[in-house]
């Protein structure tokens, strides 16, 4: 939300800096995110003077230009050269001196130097009205009153306009906040409480009167459940035109584009007091009559947009005798707005159901700053007066008369709220004793009228516009947060309790695992649990009837809740490499869902993704290592050894969503797979290069650990021994199979078993390859001796030989 500090400082009478105002507002709960400098003329016309031409006379090398002499105020005039056809003797200009930065339309700048022009030296320029963003003419050089001052900074006579914007990072529920009136409500509670005290300004809306009642438009509130209050007017005879300046500062100030007088004076109230309202042109409204009504579901609207929609049976509707003309509190029609030649208007000013208008606007994909004021709860008593206030806004901009009594339809009083306080609570749960009388300043302060005192606390009655102000925990709040969260003093009492823990936490698992992964030079990320129900056509054995669907979908991309952390990851992968970040190393810890016939299912994964080069390039690293399958089964490996699981099977994946992998089973429990993602997978998220992924069951992982007994043994004191083989083997044949034989040959004295070399090509039969694998021997009891040593080796190469057809090389 924007705030304008000249806007602001309409309703209260401050003179701090922008920058004090925006830490106490901070302080107060309406936290400024930024402050921007606004300007109505970029740059503020500084270094532009007014001048007089003493001179001009023809350009003596061109027949379009001229040179001039022109007084500025200084020690001498100026000798300037001017290509505009009106510029004359005697003429009041702007001139813009050396230096001077100006700015295109399209808000580049560019500044004024000391030049020769044809030869003949300018030093400075006299200004049209576009080369000082006063307007869009070019036809010639702006001439000035001639009773304006020579020197006379343009500033000044322009009336150049500087603001500064809070941008407020506005919580959902302070919608009480949610205009410059609100927020000057919420700055003199907090300017009370440093003993400033200060009044609100409202504006008066006591020369609203009714000229005549020569337009009636009848209104007919049907569902009055979802429209508790309706109000309208009418006023004719007005003539739509551009708005003055000074609301059209207003407006771009805050980032809004003025249309018209009627429609931007609409805005302008909205943004001043929070409350939206809506102009109908009058003689488009069929039957002289509104009805506010839902229609049959399917019914079509055309939307301000040009956008044909379809209603839902539940959406609210401003309709005249005939058709629909406005989603109420939303989003106007094409067919009933106000345009250049509207004449007269039926002003609305309405308090909506909530709830109805949030549904709608997100039926619908519309967000606006009414459905965004209207679906967080607005004030159902401004309502009247802020139509009376706009309608007094438009007669001065546009004229006309009011030419009927104020409806106002409210059969049903919403109600203030009556809390009460207990000093005793607001002392246990704010953690300091704040006196009574600091208390009651507070509440009164913020319109919270005290209705009796008693030693144990206070009976109060909330205003409505507060609706989040409804228990005695939001009283305690509010007290809080204008006392200032600053001003609870720290206490130097430190409690603290011991409790039992398990060493098997299942955080701490994670952060093991997690840091483990950050020293291996992975980066964690956390996605979106909502998804896009469209990704489970990438797998086979991801089902459309397993999908939990979101009754209220933020967008139809984030409609369902994820089935894999495969899609979300690829998705930040796709996101990084488009940024020209190549080499990728991501972790992510996350649950899946599952509907499984009504039966809904949360299970925890961790994932791994890496893409790209191992290592960053570097001088003096040449070898930057691919990150692949192997790459990936070295990073699962060591995350499993680090858990304690040692003991698994391996077997090929049968997940589509690999091209090829493993997965790893411990008895019947699948707890990872692992491999290269398939690329009509990658393809889907427009990424070019390999990418290997890791899922681990990390629920699964968990229950395993959980039961794992840790071991000790003390350090051998004996010296291990290495072995090595050359095999010439069948090409057919794995590691894994040598890995087994070598481990059921010498179980006791074999401690690993390690390829540390494949050759495949030349000098090699066809069909073989070569594997060097090392064998470390180690008795933990003795020194070992070249004849234990030779008969162990002399039996594992006789398996090899006989089991594999392996032979030395």
């Amino acid at each position: 939300m924007k705030i304008s500090y000249n806007w602001l400082k309409q309703f209260i009478n401050i003179n701090w800096t922008p920058e004090q105002t925006s830490e106490l507002l901070t302080d107060l709960g309406l936290e400024v995110e930024g402050i921007e400098s606004y300007q109505s003329i970029k740059g503020g016309l500084e270094g532009v003077v007014i001048g007089k031409v003493i001179t001009c006379e023809k350009h003596p090398n061109a027949d379009k230009l001229k040179v001039t002499t022109v007084d500025i105020g200084g020690e001498s005039p100026l000798q300037i050269v001017c290509g505009a056809p009106n510029v004359a003797t005697g003429q009041k200009v702007p001139v813009a001196t050396i230096g001077t930065t100006l700015y295109t339309e399209e808000g580049e700048s560019w500044t004024i130097k000391k030049g020769k022009i044809r030869g003949e030296e300018s030093h400075g320029m006299i200004c049209a009205e576009d080369e000082l963003g006063l307007g869009t003419s070019h036809d010639g050089i702006m001439v000035l009153d001639e009773k304006i001052k020579i020197g006379t900074p343009a500033s000044t006579i322009f009336q150049v306009e500087n603001d500064h914007v809070f941008e407020i990072g506005l919580t959902p529920n302070r919608a009480d906040a949610m205009s410059h009136y609100g927020t000057a409500r919420d700055l003199k509670a907090g300017l009370f409480q440093k003993e400033i005290k200060v009044e609100l300004i409202t504006p008066s809306v006591s020369a609203f009167n009714v000229e005549n009642r020569t337009l009636k438009i009848d209104v007919e509130v049907i569902d009055k459940e979802l429209a508790p209050r309706y109000c309208g007017v009418t006023i004719s005879g007005i003539k739509v035109d551009e708005s003055p300046e000074w609301l059209k500062h207003r407006l771009k100030a805050i980032g809004l584009s003025p249309i018209n007088n009627v429609v931007d004076a609409t805005n302008y109230v909205l943004h001043e007091l929070g409350q939206p309202l809506h102009a109908f042109d009058a003689v488009k409204i069929s039957g002289n009559k509104v009805e506010v009504k839902t229609l049959e579901k399917g019914t079509k609207f055309i939307s301000l947009d040009g956008i044909e929609r379809e209603l839902h049976e539940d959406d609210l509707m401003i309709c005249d005798a005939e058709k629909p003309m406005c989603i109420a509190g939303v989003f106007g029609g094409i067919d009933s707005g106000v345009t250049e030649s509207t004449t007269s208007i039926f002003l609305e000013s309405a308090y909506f159901n909530p709830v109805s208008i949030r549904k709608s606007a997100k039926r619908h994909g519309l967000n606006t700053d009414a459905s965004f004021r209207f679906e967080r709860g607005i004030d159902p008593k401004i309502t009247e007066y802020a139509l009376k206030r706009a309608a007094l806004l438009i007669q001065e901009l546009a004229g006309g008369d009011i030419t009927s009594d104020i409806i106002d339809i409210y059969p049903k009083k919403i109600e203030d709220f009556q809390v009460r306080l207990s000093f005793e609570n607001a002392k246990k749960i704010i953690g300091e004793d704040i006196p009574k009388e600091t208390i009651k300043g507070i509440l009164t302060a913020l319109d919270i009228k005290v209705n009796n005192v008693t030693e144990t606390g206070l009976g109060l009655t909330v205003p409505s516009y507060r609706n989040d102000v409804q228990r005695e925990a939001d009283i305690i709040e509010e007290i809080l947060r204008v006392y200032g969260y600053n001003n609870i003093s720290i206490s130097e009492k430190l409690n603290a309790s011991i409790s039992s823990m398990s060493r098997f936490e299942d955080y701490k698992i994670q952060n093991t695992i997690g840091n483990q992964l950050v020293a291996q030079g992975f980066f964690e990320i956390l996605s979106n649990s909502l998804t896009s129900p469209n990704y489970v056509a990438l797998g086979r054995d991801l089902k459309e009837e397993h999908n939990i669907e979101m009754l209220n979908p933020l967008s139809n991309d984030l409609s369902v809740m994820r089935q894999s952390l495969l899609f979300s990851g690829l998705e930040a992968v796709s996101y990084n490499i488009n940024r020209k970040r190549q080499d990728l190393k991501l972790f992510e810890f996350g649950k899946t869902y599952h509907n499984f016939s009504g039966e809904r299912s949360e299970v925890k994964h961790l994932t791994l993704f890496a893409t790209g080069n191992q290592n960053p390039e570097s001088w003096a690293n040449t070898n930057k290592g691919k990150t692949d399958y192997f790459f990936l089964k070295g990073i699962v490996n060591a995350a499993l050894e680090r858990l304690g699981i040692s003991r698994y099977n391996e077997a090929p994946i049968k997940n589509d969503l690999f091209s090829e992998g493993v997965s790893i089973n411990l008895g019947k429990t699948k707890i990872v797979e692992f491999g290269l993602i398939n690329k009509s997978v990658l393809k889907h998220f427009d990424i070019s290069q390999e990418v290997v992924c890791a899922d681990f069951n990390w629920d699964a992982i968990l229950d395993i650990v959980k039961h794992n007994k840790i071991t000790f043994k003390p350090i051998p004191k004996y010296p291990e021994v290495r072995r090595d083989f050359a095999l010439l083997l069948d090409e057919n044949i794995t590691f894994e199979s040598i890995y087994k034989i070598a481990k059921q040959t010498e179980k006791q004295l074999l401690k690993n078993v390690n390829l540390f070399d494949v050759y495949q090509g030349k000098n090699l039969p066809k069909g073989k390859k070569s594997y060097a694998v090392s064998f470390t021997l180690q008795d933990e009891k003795k020194t070992l001796n070249d004849k234990q040593i030779d008969k162990i080796m002399g039996k594992l190469q006789n398996n090899f030989e006989r089991q594999l057809g392996a032979e030395l090389r």
